[in-house]
């Protein structure tokens, strides 16, 4: 499948993030880092055209930035990847682990590496909706309530398609 066919199906088709767990880890994290891109895009272009809400008087350091832009732009993109890296792996794998202990409640056999291949398609949603939650007055703890919420409704749909345990014999 491509990236493309992932993308869509990962925000039409809850139903079938089951079926990925079957997925090579390698794809998963092309995949992973395609969102993460997309977001470090986003949040790029939200820092070099001055979007950001700024509360300080920074005057001095805004014409001290403007002397420095040449070095200041590249660095910042690196380490904005960097950090929007460790916060999506962070995430995927506490839906991965949140997941998981569903996935036990509705005794379905799996582990947690087909969760967190299942959550990693899952977290595309809240991905987009973090972007345009940015443009959207709403409280913080709502938005992320809502993603929250659309991830792990994902997730359980997902694992709805995972095999049920064998019933125990006495």
């Amino acid at each position: 499948m491509t990236h493309t066919q992932l993308f869509i199906m990962s925000l039409t088709s809850p139903k079938k993030l089951g079926a990925v767990r079957f997925m090579p880890i390698g794809k998963v994290l092309q995949y992973a880092f395609l969102l993460i891109t997309l977001l470090t895009v986003f949040s790029f272009a939200r820092f070099t055209t001055g979007v950001a809400d700024s509360t300080l008087d920074m005057s001095g350091l805004m014409e001290y930035v403007e002397d420095i832009r040449f070095l200041l732009y590249p660095v910042a993109f690196i380490l904005l990847f960097i950090v929007n890296t460790l916060l999506m792996f962070a995430r995927i794998s506490l839906y991965a682990l949140a997941g998981t202990l569903f996935m036990h409640t509705m005794k379905r056999r799996g582990e947690y590496r087909n969760v967190w291949r299942t959550a990693t398609f899952a977290i595309t949603w809240a991905t987009l909706l973090t972007m345009v939650f940015e443009f959207v007055p709403l409280p913080t703890l709502v938005s992320t309530s809502i993603a929250i919420f659309i991830t792990m409704l994902f997730i359980i749909i997902g694992l709805t398609k995972y095999p049920q345990l064998p019933p125990a014999t006495k």
